[in-house]
C-alpha cells in the first residue's frame, strides 16, 4: 500500500494549547481513517513543522485524510501551510 505523508506548517497555537498535544491530535486525525506509519515534530527556518506519515489505497483518498487533519489541526492552531505528499521511489512528491 502506497505511503504518504501530511506536512503542516505551524504558525501558533491557540490559546490553552498544550505544544505536546499537538503531534499526537494530529496523528490521532488520521488513524480515524487509515494506519498511521509515523508522526514528528520538527523545526524549520524557525517554525513547527509537524508529519504525519500513513498509508492510502490512492491519492485521493490520501488528499481526503490530509485535509481532514488540517482541519482538525486548525482547531488547535493557526498554520501556514500543508501538503500532501507521496513516497515514489525514495523521494516525497507532491499530490495533486
Amino acid at each position: 500500500m502506497p505511503s504518504y505523508r501530511v506536512t503542516m506548517s505551524i504558525e501558533s497555537l491557540h490559546p490553552n494549547i498544550a505544544p505536546a498535544s499537538v503531534v499526537p491530535r494530529a496523528a490521532a486525525a488520521a488513524a480515524e481513517f487509515t494506519t498511521v506509519e509515523a508522526s514528528d515534530l520538527s523545526i524549520v527556518a524557525g517554525a513547527a513543522r509537524v508529519t504525519v506519515r500513513f498509508t492510502a489505497d490512492d491519492a485521493a483518498t490520501a488528499l481526503q485524510i490530509g485535509a481532514h487533519v488540517v482541519a482538525d489541526l486548525r482547531v488547535v492552531a493557526e498554520l501556514r501551510a500543508s501538503l500532501v505528499t507521496e513516497r515514489v521511489k525514495g523521494t516525497w512528491v507532491p499530490v495533486r
